[in-house]
């Protein structure tokens, strides 16, 4: 974790700010949930336990920069929440998701069968495709036991 952190601080340096202990704080969250899909609000929900003195405005000032210098993800999975996601500088970051109707859960897809795909595209099109984002909508698992339940 060390390492990515101090990447994430020379992207800072390089582009003229600092990693405040705000931002190592929110970084260092972002980094123990890197699985999870976090809006602005879980985030502070997160940090705020430890770090009860950081506030929702840095939270959300700190992503947006984190979004603009390439550090985190910007996800929009249509239900008015932006969630976030660390850029662990994977070459080919392709976003395939499935979210569910009936409690939100958002899960990643780890198959990429777009790749031939995208060639084709690329051919027919004439267009040079630089990422794309898949989302699968239903209903995970475990909502789908409730909903048995409910019909027995």
């Amino acid at each position: 974790m060390v390492n990515i952190i101090s990447q994430y601080e020379c992207i800072l340096q390089k582009e003229g700010y600092k990693l405040t202990n705000q931002r190592k704080v929110i970084l260092n969250a972002m980094y123990e949930n890197r699985h999870e899909h976090l809006s602005s609000e879980d985030l502070h929900h997160i940090i705020s336990k430890e770090n009860p003195e950081l506030g929702i405005a840095t939270v959300y000032r700190t992503l947006q920069l984190f979004e603009r210098l390439n550090i985190v993800y910007k996800i929009n999975f249509g239900d008015g929440l932006g969630r976030y996601e660390l850029n662990l500088g994977e070459e080919n970051h392709h976003h395939h998701h499935l979210i569910c109707l009936e409690c939100g859960k958002v899960r990643e897809v780890k198959l990429d069968l777009l790749e031939s795909l995208e060639g084709e595209i690329e051919k027919e099109g004439n267009f040079k495709i630089i990422d794309h984002n898949v989302k699968f909508y239903g209903y995970c698992d475990e909502c789908q036991k409730e909903e048995k339940k409910s019909e027995d």
